[in-house]
């Protein structure tokens, strides 16, 4: 049963918004957080990842019995919903994987805000999506 807990929370927590002023200086662009205003995938959290199983196209991937893993992507959700800046942050190792997460990613329907973000700044996400046979 202890085991069990740390996979339960992992499994309710998997989305994560990134707290922070800025994003890198590189980058031009500012991103604040207004932590009651928030987007999210319409229909939320459990549509979010019924789009991802749905959408990701395994029959396109190589598999292999031993290869499973996590591809972690981070993207910016901007001020009209749409979704940019889309960037693999893990790899599991196998470039199809990451490029399949990024092409559902790409894809996704426009996020929805909480109350109307006026002129926001860019929020980022930051999602895993997991392999595995089952």
């Amino acid at each position: 049963m202890k085991r069990l807990i740390p996979i339960l929370l992992a499994c309710l927590l998997p989305l994560i918004v990134q707290a922070q002023d800025t994003i890198p200086a590189d980058s031009e662009q500012e991103i604040f957080i207004d932590r009651y205003n928030v987007p999210e995938f319409p229909g939320g959290q459990k549509a979010l990842f019924e789009y991802l199983a749905s959408n990701v196209r395994y029959e396109d991937l190589v598999w292999d019995a031993d290869i499973t893993g996590r591809v972690v992507v981070q993207f910016l959700v901007q001020a009209d919903g749409s979704i940019t800046d889309i960037e693999v942050i893990r790899s599991m190792g196998y470039p199809e994987f990451d490029e399949e997460v990024v092409r559902v990613i790409s894809e996704m329907p426009k996020w929805v805000w909480k109350q109307d973000p006026g002129d926001s700044a860019p929020m980022r996400y930051t999602v895993p999506v997991n392999f595995k046979l089952q």
